[in-house]
This record gives C-alpha cells, sequence and structure tokens, in this order.
C-alpha cells in the first residue's frame, strides 16, 4: 500500500533558490515554469513528457497552487515579460 502524501509539501518556497519563487519540492522547477507550459497550451501529460523527472501530481499541485495564488503569479510572470521585452529592446538590437 502506498503511503499517502501530504499536499502540502509538494511546493516549496526557499530564499536564494530560484529567487525564491515557489518550486516543485526537489527541483529547480518553479510553479511560474509549469503555468507558462500549461498557458501555452501544454496538458499536465505533456508536461512531464518533456520533464521525466516530474510526476504528475506534482505538475498539478504546482497548477493546484498557481490557482489559489493566480492573481501575483500573473503579475510576476507580467512582470517577467515587460522586463525581457526591455532588455530586449535595449540589447538586442546589439547583438
Amino acid at each position: 500500500m502506498q503511503t499517502p502524501t501530504d499536499l502540502g509539501t509538494l511546493i516549496v518556497q526557499t530564499p536564494g533558490i530560484c529567487g525564491g519563487r515557489p518550486r516543485i519540492t526537489g527541483h529547480r522547477i518553479t510553479v511560474h515554469n509549469i503555468v507558462i507550459d500549461f498557458n501555452a497550451g501544454r496538458k499536465p501529460e505533456d508536461i512531464i513528457e518533456e520533464r521525466p523527472q516530474l510526476t504528475l501530481s506534482q505538475v498539478y499541485s504546482a497548477l493546484a497552487y498557481y490557482y489559489a495564488n493566480k492573481e501575483a503569479i500573473d503579475a510576476e510572470i507580467r512582470s517577467d515579460i515587460e522586463e525581457y521585452d526591455r532588455l530586449e529592446a535595449e540589447y538586442g538590437a546589439k547583438l
């Protein structure tokens, strides 16, 4: 019989690791990474195919964390995109 997993242990935040962003325990894959893939149209099954070190429960826990904190995570993702666009405009033409 499989030992039950405490869902609260699947996502962690550690200052200094991945910018302190929530990530899948034992990995440097953030909730943001999973959300970006999911919002791009990838199904959880596709995500674990691309990241075989993850389990389906880990991907779903990242998505559950996202939906519980959607407003804040969406704002952080938008901020990252804006910063990327700014840097690309500033330095991209110089490459």
